[in-house]
Formats: structure tokens, C-alpha cells, sequence
């Protein structure tokens, strides 16, 4: 599995300057002061690229998940990432499996992937045939852990992610779902990893019930670089975030930046990006 940061180009749909104009251009201002190449994805149809773009598991090995969200029932929003990827000159390994890009986190041998993926791929017989045949292809032990019941994507990269081999860094487990933090608790010990808390809220609204505000956690990070959303709608927070992350990566440049219209549509930093080694 390639580290998010062992990556050194990020890649964003080029749909973001239109839908985002804002946002787009604050996330480029950083880029470019940090010195991280950069480039948009063609022949998108939305700005989710995370999610139908491959997984990279080694430098020249990418595997394509079949991009067919039970969230999304309009086929003009469904993203064809290998015909994206043939622009780029990938070729991606083809999986019959539904699985987005935003649903999968991992470290050398290790994915942990929400059982979002069951409710999606009802055609294997089994749990167990469907985890296999995901470690045949992501080449990684697979760790399930519960999504978040009310979750619209159910994705992982707004729970938790690698910290290193033995350790996850995630949303505080005293201020998620209690059913969450308990399950997740008992996986952790069976195995046998660690896990570090950062701040996280639900930011609740009737309009908008499916954003992403209050997840920390969906930051994007990219070679020496991490880019960390803050919310502003409680500056405490977003302090106590800034200086987790700061304590835990001490050796990264650490930026922050509001994208709340994004996040209110479901995604924040990790979501709108897609990272690879090149």
C-alpha cells in the first residue's frame, strides 16, 4: 500500500474550479507555497475524485473498485475513473467490487475499509469471500469497522486513517456514536492496535444533513504536508485539532484551511483530492 505520505502528486477533478471556485483557488495558494505538483483530472462528473479514481498499492500497481455508490442514483454523477486514468497513461487492475476510494485507509499490509462495502456488494455469498478476494487485490490484511449508521457515504476517511502500523488517529471516541466508539474499541484490541483521539463534532442540520462538518480528520496529506480543514464555528476546536496534529507530526508542515460549502456537501479535503507516488 503506498502511504498518503510517500505520495508527491495530488490531483484534483477540474470541476472543483467551477462548483468551488473559492475554495479551489486557497487549496492551489497552498500547494504551490508548499512546492506540491499538482494537476485536474478531464472528464469528470463530480468533484468526489477520491472515490472513483484506483487505489494505489505500489508504485506502478493501481486497482479500479467499480464506482456505483448506493448514495447515488443518477447516472450522470458517476465518474468512469479508468477512462480518466487512460488519460493520465494507468492502467488500473479492474475489480468487479464496489468499493470508493474514500471508503479505503491503510499502511504496508493493512487497509481498514467500513462495512459499508457488505451493504454494497450483495452479490458475494459471504462476508468472508468478499474480504478475501479484497486482500487478493488491495494485497493487505482487510480490517472492517462499523460505518456510521446515519452516514450517507459511510466512508472511513471521515472516521479515522493510519497513523503508522500499529496506531490509528480518528474522530474522539468520547464524542462519537457510543455503538461506534464501542465496536471500534474491541477491534482495536483484537488487533491489537493503538489509536489516537482527535477533536471531532456532528455538526447538526436539517438542510444539510449529510456534511461533513466537525471531521478533522478528513485532511488531506500529501509528502511533508498535511492540510487540515478547520470549521470555524467553534475556534476551540479547530485549535485543539491544529494542535494534535501538531504534537503527532511534528515533522510535517501543518496548513489549515475553511472549505465548510464543500464539507456541507458531504466532503471535505481527502475527499476532493487523489494522491499517488509517482
Amino acid at each position: 500500500m503506498v502511504l498518503s505520505k510517500e505520495t508527491n502528486m495530488v490531483y484534483r477533478s477540474e470541476l472543483l474550479k467551477v462548483e468551488y471556485p473559492k475554495e479551489c483557488d486557497c487549496l492551489t495558494d497552498i500547494l504551490e507555497r508548499q512546492n506540491i505538483d499538482y494537476d485536474f483530472l478531464l472528464d469528470t462528473k463530480s468533484v468526489w475524485c477520491r472515490d472513483y479514481m484506483p487505489i494505489q498499492t505500489a508504485t506502478n500497481r493501481f486497482v479500479q473498485f467499480k464506482y456505483k455508490p448506493s448514495y447515488i442514483d443518477n447516472n450522470t454523477l458517476i465518474s468512469d475513473g479508468a477512462k480518466v486514468c487512460k488519460q493520465l497513461g494507468i492502467e488500473p487492475i479492474l475489480s468487479d467490487i464496489v468499493l470508493d476510494g474514500g471508503n479505503v485507509t491503510g499502511w504496508n499490509g493493512k487497509v481498514v475499509i467500513t462495512d459499508r462495502v457488505f451493504d454494497e456488494n450483495t452479490q458475494y455469498s459471504s462476508r468472508t469471500k468478499l474480504v478475501s478476494q479484497l486482500e487478493k487485490e488491495l494485497e493487505a490484511e482487510v480490517i472492517v469497522i462499523p460505518q456510521i449508521k446515519s452516514s450517507q457515504r459511510g466512508h472511513v476517511d471521515s472516521l479515522l486513517r493510519f497513523f503508522d502500523k500499529d496506531t490509528l488517529i480518528g474522530n474522539n471516541r468520547f464524542e462519537e456514536y457510543s455503538y461506534w466508539s464501542r465496536d471500534l474499541n474491541n477491534i482495536l484490541q483484537d488487533y491489537q492496535l493503538s489509536y489516537i483521539d482527535l477533536p471531532f463534532f456532528h455538526f447538526n442540520d436539517e438542510d444539510y444533513w449529510y456534511n461533513d462538518l466537525g471531521s478533522y480528520i478528513n485532511f488531506l496529506e500529501i509528502d511533508n504536508l498535511i492540510i487540515m480543514p478547520i470549521f470555524e464555528t467553534d475556534q476551540n476546536r479547530d485549535k485543539e485539532a491544529a494542535e494534535v496534529l501538531q504534537k503527532h507530526y511534528p515533522d510535517r508542515a501543518i496548513e489549515t484551511l475553511n472549505i465548510n460549502d464543500v464539507a456541507f456537501d458531504g466532503g471535505i479535503l481527502n475527499s476532493v483530492t487523489w494522491t499517488i507516488k509517482r
